[in-house]
């Protein structure tokens, strides 16, 4: 018995023996991986600065974003006792991203231009010379092609103002200001890009050859996310647009919170202001249709709008009923729901090349966000005029939105089956 309590004892100390031994070498493997990450996470810095102009930057955003990840994982692995706090970095020993993409001989191409600024180098040079007097005053301590570079930079690919500022040769607090100095400077010096009061005869024609005689416009809605407490759940702002035929912004009201009525945020913007009470909007000419029947100038709207004179909505039935639509009313739906995608495609594309609007926006930043989105709208029609290729997109939906319950206007009425009468014939013909 003795031998076997004694066995048992040399096995159970030999088992306690072997805990520590396990342990230390535990310890050492995590060590050597830790090494192992570390070099690699190393290594991977060193790859990102040497080849900074041969990646994309949506390429360079993203790997410094999983290091910067990958190293704030590793620093309190690295020592049992907190790690100090950063310290000042000192300034790159190399010339700024910005300094050496100008001065790299491939960096003309027009396809480096475009992805990293989402336009040519010439267009970037006609945007320069119509914004550089502005800047220069606004901001003289940062040269304005490098201000101007910086915020398109942050608005196509929404990096943060520390990325931006690293590849602009500025602090973060500078590439602050340069963003918001150049998005003022395009609303004060594009803000003529918004062509509804300048150029009907333009846009009347770019509907007119999609079947839409005497057409000056199609109202919809874009929804940009924010972080809102106060909003409630899928909290935005709400922006209200009218866009040509070419999916060009004509005008846009921006800002309005996500729990506002559309109906009343319609009537406060001074798109309904200009028509319903100055009278300065939509008085042109009628056009005769072949019919006999007179068309006023018109624009086409979501079903949330009321219907006026001025103002065509869709048909709404209800789903038993809509099989009981007559030709005419089938013809116009269509032509409709056709024109209305114009606002979808507009939104989907200010998205896609000013990324910074795809995400949705912090709370403080709020009071920002519709600055940003109106210079989205302008630089893509100021895009559209140079004769920048488009991004594709699929067309933009918003969820279903609400049906007017008011009155409908009588007038309304009439010119909407007058085009109804119109179209349908039309669409026989063809």
């Amino acid at each position: 018995m003795a031998d076997v309590s004694g066995g048992g004892a040399a096995k159970n100390t030999a088992k306690r023996g072997g805990k520590p031994k396990n342990n230390k070498n535990r310890d050492l493997d995590q060590r050597k991986l830790l090494g192992l990450v570390t070099s690699a996470t190393s290594l991977a810095h060193s790859f990102l600065s040497r080849n900074d102009l041969l990646l994309l930057p949506s390429q360079t955003l993203t790997l410094e974003t999983l290091l910067s990840s990958a190293s704030s994982a590793l620093a309190p692995l690295s020592s049992p006792s907190p790690p100090p706090p950063p310290q000042p970095q000192p300034p790159p020993t190399q010339e700024c991203w910005f300094r050496r993409f100008l001065s790299d001989t491939a960096a003309g191409a027009d396809s480096r231009w475009r992805h990293a600024f989402r336009m040519s180098e010439h267009s970037f040079s006609i945007l320069l010379s119509i914004l550089s007097p502005f800047l220069t005053a606004a901001i003289p301590s940062i040269p304005p092609n490098y201000a101007l570079a910086a915020a398109v930079y942050r608005l196509a690919h929404g990096a943060g103002y520390k990325a931006v500022g690293r590849r602009f040769g500025m602090d973060s607090p500078a590439a602050c200001r340069a963003f918001y100095a150049v998005c003022k400077s395009v609303n004060d010096k594009l803000g003529n890009l918004f062509e509804f009061r300048s150029d009907m005869a333009r846009i009347v024609a770019g509907f007119g050859w999609i079947s839409l005689p005497n057409c000056c416009g199609v109202l919809g809605f874009g929804r940009f996310g924010i972080d809102s407490a106060m909003l409630g759940p899928n909290a935005a702002l709400l922006v209200q647009a009218l866009v040509d035929s070419e999916g060009r912004f004509l005008d846009v009201s921006a800002g309005w919170p996500s729990t506002m009525k559309l109906e009343a945020i319609f009537r406060q913007s001074k798109l309904y202001l200009g028509v319903e009470e100055t009278r300065e909007l939509l008085n042109g000419p009628a056009h005769e249709l072949s019919e006999g029947n007179a068309l006023p100038q018109y624009i086409l709207g979501e079903s949330c709008f009321p219907l006026l004179p001025w103002l065509l909505t869709p048909y709404v039935r209800s789903n038993a009923e809509e099989e009981s639509f007559g030709v005419s009313e089938k013809a116009f739906n269509s032509a409709h729901s056709r024109a209305m995608g114009l606002v979808g495609t507009a939104f989907a594309r200010v998205r896609a090349r000013w990324q910074l609007l795809s995400r949705e926006w912090k709370e403080e930043c709020r009071e920002f966000l519709p600055f940003v989105v109106v210079t989205g709208c302008l630089l893509n029609n100021f895009l559209m005029k140079c004769s920048e290729p488009q991004p594709d997109v699929n067309e933009e939906c918003l969820e279903e939105l609400p049906v007017f319950e008011g009155e409908m206007d009588a007038s309304g009425e009439r010119i909407r089956d007058a085009l109804a009468t119109h179209l349908s014939r039309v669409s026989i013909r063809r």
